[in-house]
């Protein structure tokens, strides 16, 4: 099959045809040679990507492999990128391609079978045959999101740089929110494992909208737990007062905690102080409350529909005695 309707239970090289375009002709050896590539900076690419090492004379290797490898030695040759840069763009490619690639294939394969009724190979022959039909379309959505995502993470590194002296700061001032799915071990207890990933799944898509809405950056997700970001701590507080509402509205509640202050960006991922208190905060708040710290509640001070009444000062485990504020809606 080569681009061709998929009739019949797919085969592996069926798969591998239809989505990387060519079949194997390489070992790692031989492919890292035709790139011009170094068998070892190859080698860590591949890992980075987080594929596995295969043995020295396996033909896992495509000419696409070739071309990419040919490609990255371009980048390298002019100056642009060194080898430990390489290595940071592989692994932050792989771990987030393989990512979205499990998240589609699962939605795919949920889509058109039925859960309660084991696959045929006709089932399975559907799966792969409207992947084919989609492929051509949904890549070039996927450059267009990835092309607007990059221009968006400049335009916010660009809005922090106008309020630091470090050309690119190494450590940002952002704020922090933690949102919880109040009692999700007892409720996941009570669930079947379908309804169980419905609740994950609609808890993190109205996470993902409430923050966007906003303009915030949903930065991870925890299954009960997520973990997002925006430079306007006003832009934070209006975040956390909807998604209270939102997820009130569909099941069981949130408790939400806000922090304001520097952050160290690593890996797309936050770390610091300030984060390690809006967990804390989190932890201490109770069911459809939002507990903010002092800074947060000095900087929405005064917003319309927006009000911080404070609580006593109370321990936070590694951080000493904090003052929390309560967010609520004027």
């Amino acid at each position: 099959m080569s681009g061709g309707e998929v009739t019949g239970r797919p085969t592996a090289e069926q798969i591998e045809s239809l989505f990387v375009g060519s079949s194997p002709r390489y070992t790692r050896v031989q492919v890292a040679r035709l790139a011009g590539v170094p068998q070892d900076l190859a080698a860590r690419i591949w890992r980075a990507l987080g594929f596995a090492t295969l043995a020295d004379d396996a033909v896992a290797f495509t000419d696409a492999d070739v071309a990419a490898l040919e490609r990255v030695r371009t980048m390298t040759e002019s100056g642009l990128l060194d080898d430990p840069t390489v290595i940071r763009l592989a692994r932050a490619l792989g771990q987030t391609t393989a990512r979205l690639a499990q998240w589609q294939a699962e939605i795919m394969i949920g889509t058109v079978l039925d859960p309660s009724e084991r696959p045929t190979d006709a089932d399975l022959a559907t799966i792969l045959e409207t992947s084919r039909l989609l492929l051509p379309d949904f890549e070039r959505v996927l450059v267009h999101v990835w092309r607007a995502q990059l221009a968006a993470a400049g335009t916010r590194l660009l809005a922090i740089t106008d309020l630091t002296d470090e050309v690119v700061p190494s450590r940002l001032t952002l704020a922090v929110g933690f949102a919880d799915l109040v009692s999700f071990t007892q409720v996941s207890r009570q669930l079947s494992e379908r309804a169980l990933a419905d609740l994950v799944e609609g808890f993190e898509s109205r996470a993902s909208d409430v923050v966007a809405a906003h303009g915030g950056r949903l930065v991870k997700t925890l299954g009960d737990e997520v973990l997002f970001t925006a430079a306007d701590p006003r832009a934070a507080a209006a975040i956390a007062l909807e998604f209270v509402e939102v997820i009130r509205r569909y099941g069981p509640e949130v408790r939400i905690g806000l922090a304001y202050g520097p952050v160290l960006p690593v890996m797309g991922d936050v770390f610091g102080t300030t984060v390690n208190l809006a967990a804390r905060l989190t932890a201490i708040a109770r069911p459809g409350t939002i507990l903010i710290d002092d800074k947060l509640a000095e900087a929405v001070e005064g917003t319309p529909g927006m009000e911080a009444g404070r609580l006593r000062r109370r321990p936070a485990r590694g951080l000493g005695v904090v003052q929390p504020y309560v967010l609520r809606r004027a």
